[in-house]
């Protein structure tokens, strides 16, 4: 295994020590690959203790790297790690204009709306004139990009420093205070009723005082700080349905974090918790009919149409319930409007009356073809055609799977 793929699996396993040492090795191999300073810039955030300031140079040498090529996926990554390196490193305003940036170039990065958050909180006490509130950044440093020989000569010392660093960590106590619950360990949980979905962070010793938590009418987030400096983010944007943000509530308990949230329309169950449509879609299809009322008016219109079978004619198929239903209605008296001076068949069923109405209005051979194809057949036929009917007895034509016995 390469150097950056064993970067990507201590960083997927936590291991954010092991993650720096081996980035820095892959960097020296290929200083021009800009996902390799994202990830290790990502890993510099994480470690204990975080070193932010080589987390925000890491960073910046992405994004000069990135905007060269024009990868505007890259760029927005990069930009955000650097957004995130300036907020650790209390440069609110210029984190802000940061997170910005990544705002125009993607609205439904979900990491933004907790970020916010965490800025609104922190920005909402400082005046502008507060060195922590100035913007001193431009979308796109003017960074040196560290030359190929220049890296290959530091990337061995560097990767045993952070070891050795590591190392001494570990032989530290732990300190029991804030999330005693390890950051690849916590995990989520849901259930609903009819009225309410459940959601269960489980976390143990979330701080109250400290825990950012936001819930909007599709979206729930949480961002709390854990013992390594670093915090930790969870958001589920979008939800699969709509939410009353004012009725819901978040509580923090000492081994979770639990989330009732109110649904917006009562009895409708959710098959899962997110929705895979957007945001944006998805408020697109709230403003237009709901689920319901387009259910209703599919089977409604159904239901008026009637069914139609298959059939070779021209004028495409007969709605025979229609049919029925118009033969069958009570004949108007001679004088009114359509009237043709025919008696009601009372008492008749709709089918009784549809095949009666056929019979009073057919001619002699087709009332002798009716009789006889259907008292000879025993019921199972009927037929109109005398010239076909008057050749001969006709056999008794039981349903398919079904067989004629004598009586």
């Amino acid at each position: 295994m390469d150097q950056a793929a064993e970067g990507a699996a201590a960083l997927s396993s936590k291991d954010f020590t092991a993650a720096v040492s081996h980035y820095t090795d892959a960097i020296a191999a290929n200083p021009q690959a800009v996902d390799y300073y994202i990830k290790r810039s990502t890993a510099y955030t994480r470690i204990s203790p975080p070193n932010h300031a080589a987390a925000l140079a890491d960073a910046e040498v992405a994004l000069t790297l990135a905007s060269k090529r024009g990868k505007r996926e890259l760029i927005i990554q990069a930009q955000l790690r650097r957004a995130i390196a300036l907020f650790s490193l209390e440069r609110y305003g210029d984190a802000r204009q940061c997170f910005g940036w990544v705002k125009q170039m993607d609205e439904k990065e979900k990491s933004l709306k907790i970020w916010e958050m965490k800025l609104d909180s922190k920005l909402k006490d400082l005046s502008e004139e507060n060195e922590k509130a100035k913007v001193t950044v431009e979308q796109y440093p003017n960074v040196e990009v560290p030359a190929e020989t220049k890296v290959k000569k530091d990337a061995p010392a560097a990767a045993i420093k952070h070891v050795e660093s590591a190392s001494q960590d570990a032989k530290q106590p732990a300190v029991p205070a804030g999330v005693q619950t390890p950051a690849n360990k916590i995990r989520h949980e849901w259930y609903q009723t009819q009225d309410t979905v459940v959601v269960s962070l489980f976390a143990k010793g979330v701080p109250k005082g400290k825990a950012t938590i936001d819930i909007q009418d599709r979206s729930i987030a949480i961002s709390f700080p854990l013992p390594t400096g670093s915090d930790y983010d969870f958001s589920l944007d979008p939800l699969q349905g709509k939410i009353d943000a004012e009725a819901s509530t978040a509580k923090v308990m000492s081994t979770k974090v639990e989330f009732t949230l109110k649904k917006a329309s009562p009895g409708e169950m959710w098959p899962k918790l997110e929705s895979d449509v957007p945001t944006a879609d998805a408020g697109k299809e709230e403003k237009g009919t709901s689920s319901e009322e387009m259910r209703r008016a599919v089977l409604a219109d159904h239901a008026s149409s009637g069914p139609s079978y298959p059939t070779s004619s021209k004028s495409g198929p007969k709605n025979w319930d229609k049919l029925a239903n118009d033969l069958t209605k009570s004949p108007k008296k001679e004088g009114e409007e359509g009237g043709d001076g025919l008696d009601d068949y009372e008492g008749a069923d709709p089918v009784n009356g549809f095949f009666q109405q056929i019979y009073s209005r057919a001619d002699p051979d087709t009332k002798r073809a009716m009789m006889k194809s259907y008292q000879e057949s025993n019921g199972t036929a009927l037929s109109t055609n005398w010239a076909e009917v008057g050749k001969g007895k006709v056999e008794t034509q039981p349903p398919d799977g079904m067989e004629a016995k004598p009586w």
